[in-house]
């Protein structure tokens, strides 16, 4: 079996993978052509299926898993398969097949313990706990990348950001006692809540409804508000404040805000960003 982290141009393949993304469309001829994401908990790759697209069309689904029999291209400098046999593998788990964190998430599951507990601030303390508190918000963190199609892009993602993005905070809360460091870190561990309602399960992540009309940040405010009854009204509003610009540096009115902002983005430059 071949996985894809392992692909080669020009190699023939035979694996299992899970549909991430699954396409009907046209050629400049008008010829139908099915256009794939597939995933296997190494990596992901774009398909193309040029022949029998109606045959192959009627065998799987966008987020089953299949069994193909392709070649490797090479298209715009990116790999491609060339998918020339496709057929459904009902008795393979395609959640099991997608691209998922090399580190131990238990063990991130207790750095984001112990960062929600260096908060001190009652109110603040209470509201992050409710909400890590939620079982079912907890095994999105485990479960949802951070970013689908960016940093982050694989089961677990979130909750490795989460804690990469709130260590970040801490740290530099430590370096400039100024900061309000229960503010700051409050703001880091709930930013990206809202990704567990705005994207639905493995293998795709596609976007709920919801998410896709409010998107994440507007999510994430409304679980905050559900959860923050008993937060001191002003407190409420700078943690609302800045969770909502943590992509917005020109809005960020105070230093926890902009703070935020630089923590999520250099997280993400440090997952993505190539290495010489």
């Amino acid at each position: 079996m071949s996985a894809i982290a392992q692909l080669a141009e020009e190699r023939v393949v035979e694996g299992t993978y899970a549909v991430a993304r699954k396409q009907r469309l046209r050629t400049r001829n008008g010829s139908s052509y099915l256009a794939l994401e597939l995933v296997d908990a190494s990596g992901r790759i774009e398909a193309r299926v040029w022949n029998d697209v109606d045959l192959l069309d009627s065998r799987f689904a966008e987020g089953d898993a299949v069994r193909v029999l392709g070649r490797v291209e090479r298209f715009r400098d990116r790999l491609q398969l060339e998918v020339r046999s496709l057929e459904a593998a009902p008795d393979e788990d395609p959640a099991a097949l997608t691209p998922a964190l090399r580190r131990d998430a238990d063990e991130l599951d207790g750095f984001l313990e112990f960062l929600a507990g260096e908060i001190a601030h009652p109110g603040l303390q209470a509201t992050v706990g409710r909400l890590l508190g939620d079982d079912a918000l907890r095994t999105s963190l485990r479960s949802l990348p951070a970013a689908p199609d960016g940093h982050h892009g694989y089961a677990g993602g979130l909750l490795e950001h989460t804690v990469g993005v709130a260590t970040i905070c801490r740290e530099t809360a430590q370096l400039h006692p100024r900061l309000r460091s229960d503010l700051l870190l409050a703001a880091a561990l709930l930013h990206d809540l809202g990704r567990a309602r705005e994207l639905g399960p493995p293998p795709s992540f596609r976007q709920t409804e919801e998410g896709r009309l409010l998107g994440h940040v507007h999510l994430g405010l409304r679980l905050i508000e559900d959860r923050a009854p008993a937060l001191e009204a002003e407190v409420r509003a700078e943690l609302l404040h800045a969770v909502a610009v943590h992509h917005d540096l020109r809005s960020a009115k105070t230093a926890e805000a902009a703070v935020l902002y630089h923590a999520n983005q250099l997280d993400a430059v440090a997952a993505t960003r190539p290495v010489e």
